[in-house]
């Protein structure tokens, strides 16, 4: 009998129990919605202002004035000077290498003897011609006597031999002073190539040397630049007028930083084949001298970098280069919220860019690096400056 009643018991508590449940629902708390999460970002204030494009380059260090010291005479090199070593320095004027010069002074000796003899011979012939212009007269003839008789062509003959006798002793004197070599101006050895003891021959390169006073270096400049720097570029036309020359920043990372000031002082008549870009050259006025002081010297072949200064702009709207995705796009706060904009870029260097479209002043870029954000992101400012207190400072 309980076993019957068993089935009927589950079923009365289970129906009891969805009962109980339908008159006294569970009731859950309800939480507060939620806050839209924001975005901490920098922003700056763009304004127009004034501004000096910095272009940049690289090229190599050269001389500008460099040479071959080549003997004109042969012999044997007895002295040269303590100066004359790879690196070394020297004054205009200075003497550099000394050939064995006896064969040349016997050359001068031989050459001054027949002078004297030339001029004794016409001596002699002056002296024969006013004999017979006198024998002439004697006779009774009138008149100038004919060439034969007053012994002009002898004497133009006497006369030719005491000049060709001049000019030999003159090339016997040369050949003797080029025995000794000189500097033509202050400069450096840059490479020696006889020493003492050695026979050089006339004509054969003894050394290559450059001049000190001033040094260039070759620079490219691209395309889009040269919209924005005034060229020291000269016409036929108007060659003698003076005008400014752009100043160019030249830095050397030998050893350790070191800048230089220097000129464009021109361009090459020519855009290179290979690059085609312009290429402009940049002086260094005294390079080894007060300006090397206490400093590492510029060497000849290093690479430096160069920052030229540009065309100065009145209106101009710069922003940071990091503030640029892709280089195409940027993004501004407009109303707390994030909206990207699409720009164009007029000039570059590897710092800052000058915007040709799509900004203007007053807006708010963002600084802060995002990666791919959707516009209408919520965004909160926490540091704000204005582009043109950026852009004075990196002047």
């Amino acid at each position: 009998m309980p076993k019957k009643l068993l089935p009927f018991i589950i079923l009365t508590a289970l129906i009891v129990v969805a009962v109980l449940i339908k008159l006294n629902p569970p009731s859950s708390e309800r939480n507060a919605e939620l806050k839209t999460r924001e975005l901490a970002v920098e922003v700056v204030k763009l304004q127009v202002q004034a501004y000096q494009p910095i272009l940049q380059s690289y090229g190599r260090v050269k001389p500008r004035t460099e040479s071959e010291l080549v003997p004109q005479v042969a012999g044997k090199v007895v002295r040269i000077s303590p100066n004359f070593r790879n690196g070394g320095f020297f004054e205009a004027g200075e003497l550099l290498l000394e050939i064995d010069d006896r064969d040349y002074q016997a050359s001068v000796n031989s050459a001054r003897a027949n002078l004297i003899e030339s001029r004794q011979l016409l001596i002699q012939e002056q002296a024969q011609v006013k004999q017979a212009k006198d024998d002439w007269v004697r006779l009774g003839n009138r008149g100038q006597p004919p060439t034969l008789v007053s012994r002009e062509p002898q004497l133009k003959a006497a006369q030719a031999k005491v000049l060709a006798a001049e000019a030999q002793l003159d090339t016997a004197q040369a050949n003797l002073e080029r025995t000794r070599i000189v500097a033509p101006y202050a400069g450096r050895m840059l490479e020696k190539k006889v020493d003492v003891g050695q026979v050089v021959n006339a004509n054969s390169a003894i050394a290559s040397i450059y001049a000190v006073d001033t040094v260039e270096v070759r620079l490219p400049l691209k395309n889009r630049d040269l919209a924005y720097i005034d060229l020291p570029e000269s016409l036929r036309v108007n060659k003698d007028r003076q005008q400014p020359l752009p100043a160019v920043e030249l830095i050397s990372e030998l050893g350790k930083s070191e800048h230089w000031q220097g000129k464009i002082v021109r361009t090459e008549g020519a855009i290179d084949a290979a690059s085609q870009q312009l290429y402009v050259i940049a002086q260094i006025d005294d390079p080894y001298g007060e300006a090397a002081r206490d400093r590492q010297p510029l060497k000849i072949g290093q690479y430096v970098r160069a920052e030229i200064s540009g065309r100065r702009l009145k209106q101009a709207l710069v922003i940071p280069n990091n503030a640029i995705y892709q280089g195409s796009y940027v993004y501004l706060v407009e109303q707390d919220t994030l909206r990207r904009r699409n720009i164009d870029i007029a000039w570059q260097n590897d710092n800052q860019a000058l915007i040709k479209k799509g900004l203007k002043a007053g807006e708010l870029l963002v600084l802060t690096p995002l990666g791919q954000v959707a516009s209408g992101t919520a965004v909160r400012i926490v540091e704000g400056v204005v582009a043109g207190e950026q852009a004075e400072a990196s002047e």
